[in-house]
């Protein structure tokens, strides 16, 4: 099986019902996406099999509806098919709500790191945090884009930064607070976008 087409070599790609320039904001869009997949697959070599085989089970799914997320954004037919769906995003949130009641309390911002698998998950949340970025940018050309693409990236940057945290407080890793924080967390009520 041969992977190279050539058909790129002029600086455009397909996509799905089209072909677009490599440096389409759509393509960046799904692109970007695919780094955050990488850095969750980074991420996955460093956690351990039996201390982390729930979170390595949802990690395993996101990877997956990560590649749904990028083809919903590639698609570019008249009657798209859609992969992602809402019950992503409301399974997002429940594991979001899990992680804060197991990690520690916390009021103030945070240094990203600690562990090699955490600083790995904190790299994918920002990243997400870019893709999400860019689809904002896209919807603007392409008002057709899935609503559900968007929410799902926003989640998904809150749930990295809640696993961040857990994976630290399973290792004995404790979190460094960043020293001029205001405290920004309050009891009873989640920062949306940090």
């Amino acid at each position: 099986m041969r992977i190279y087409t050539r058909t790129g070599d002029k600086g455009k790609t397909s996509i799905i019902g089209g072909r677009v320039e490599k440096d389409d904001i759509r393509v960046e869009a799904y692109g970007t996406i695919d780094e955050v997949n990488c850095f969750v697959g980074q991420a996955m070599t460093q956690l351990d099999t039996e201390k982390f085989n729930d979170i390595l089970d949802d990690l395993e799914k996101i990877q997956h509806e990560l590649f749904d997320c990028g083809g919903d954004l590639a698609n570019v037919m008249k009657e798209r098919q859609l992969k992602l769906t809402q019950e992503s995003v409301d399974y997002l949130e429940k594991k979001i709500d899990a992680f804060i009641e197991e990690a520690p309390k916390l009021e103030r911002f945070i240094l990203p790191g600690g562990t090699p698998a955490a600083a790995s998950i904190h790299i994918a949340r920002t990243v997400t945090r870019r893709a999400e970025r860019l689809v904002v940018s896209l919807k603007k050309v392409d008002p057709e884009i899935s609503e559900i693409a968007q929410a799902y990236l926003n989640r998904l940057s809150d749930y990295f930064f809640a696993l961040a945290r857990v994976i630290n407080f399973r290792l004995n890793e404790k979190d460094v607070e960043y020293v001029r924080s205001a405290k920004v967390f309050r009891e009873g009520k989640r920062k949306e976008d940090k």
